[in-house]
């Protein structure tokens, strides 16, 4: 290697360690707004048949406003609604917690009083948002920004998609047909993290709000959000959530609720998981299920919240280059590819 070319390589490092540490802070929504583009680039194709690139481009982003952003604050607004009502109940309603609190007395011999916990917990959040005012304002603002730019960044991977997709083709250093196929591996991989993972949750999640709904559960809506994120994470799911609720039923003295609602969750919220999965995850993904867990756990903790999704998607992307690597291997030592 000669200095000129020892002066290229040192310096495409060194922008490559600085970019990551640019993206690094923004990386979730970096990773919400390729996910996204992902998504809605198919409608971005056809929307182009009759519109320019930027027209669509501006319609999808209000789109993707409009049916994920919008929906999201208005749950977490009916949540926080509801999260305040069950406290004010609960502190108007000295009846129901005494009969709460004698039931579990009862049950394990230990007395607990809700009402004071409840109280001393309020007390410790208050303090603790009080002392926090100056980082909460902070971080409301880092995440507004974030939102901004995953927009931004959406805009423009869905205008100028094929564009990117060109750039790939023409920078790699791999044949075009080798490429593609490559790129197709993590499409199936993507598909299959979607439907087996995001869809399945959110059906799962769903059904079980419905059973925690029909048998008088509080906070219901609540519940089931929390119960449509844990669904994506293989070997915990919806169990924590609606088997409290079946104990919480149970200590209420509504014995025949419990059980339907534990029958009803094993049985038919069971079934979405047991079905739906692996039919996506054998169809589109094609990975082990140890693997996919492996990706979702690890890119949990790497990425984030959004490493559910990338996790098994890298390791996927993993095995598709592995698999091109062996295949063309031969071709590279002869020369031949390039």
């Amino acid at each position: 290697m000669n200095l000129s070319k020892g002066f290229v390589l040192s310096l495409i490092v060194t922008l490559i360690v600085l970019s990551a540490m640019l993206i690094r802070p923004f990386l979730q929504y970096i990773l919400g707004a390729v996910l996204l583009a992902y998504v809605l680039y198919p409608l971005q194709v056809r929307l182009e048949t009759y519109v320019s690139p930027m027209v669509a481009a501006l319609s999808l982003v209000t789109l993707a406003v409009a049916g994920v952003v919008a929906p999201v604050v208005v749950v977490l607004a009916s949540i926080a609604e509801s999260a305040d009502r069950v406290l004010r109940e609960l502190g108007t309603d000295p009846v129901q917690l005494d009969i709460i609190e004698s039931r579990i007395k009862e049950l394990t011999g230990r007395e607990v009083d809700i009402a004071g916990e409840i109280v001393s917990s309020g007390r410790d959040i208050g303090a603790i948002i009080f002392e926090r005012s100056t980082q909460a304002f902070s971080t409301v603002t880092f995440h507004l920004i974030g939102i901004a730019l995953a927009l931004f960044l959406l805009y423009y991977l869905l205008k100028d998609g094929d564009e990117l997709v060109d750039w790939l083709q023409q920078t790699v250093p791999l044949p075009v047909d080798v490429q593609r196929d490559f790129y197709d591996e993590i499409d199936d991989v993507m598909l299959g993290v979607l439907f087996g993972h995001v869809f399945v949750a959110i059906v799962q999640g769903i059904v079980a709000g419905v059973g925690l709904a029909a048998t008088g559960v509080p906070n219901a809506l609540f519940w089931t959000a929390i119960m449509i994120v844990l669904a994506m994470v293989p070997l915990i799911g919806t169990i924590p959530v609606w088997g409290g609720a079946v104990v919480y039923l149970y200590v209420t003295d509504e014995p025949l609720l419990a059980v339907g609602l534990f029958l009803y969750s094993v049985i038919i919220v069971g079934l979405t998981d047991d079905y739906l999965r692996p039919f996506a995850v054998d169809r589109y993904a094609k990975l082990n299920p140890a693997v996919i867990l492996l990706g979702i756990l690890g890119g949990a903790y790497a990425f984030g919240v959004m490493g559910l999704l990338f996790g098994p998607v890298v390791l996927g992307a993993l095995k598709a280059a592995l698999r091109v690597g062996l295949d063309t291997w031969s071709q590279i030592d002869d020369g031949n590819i390039g």
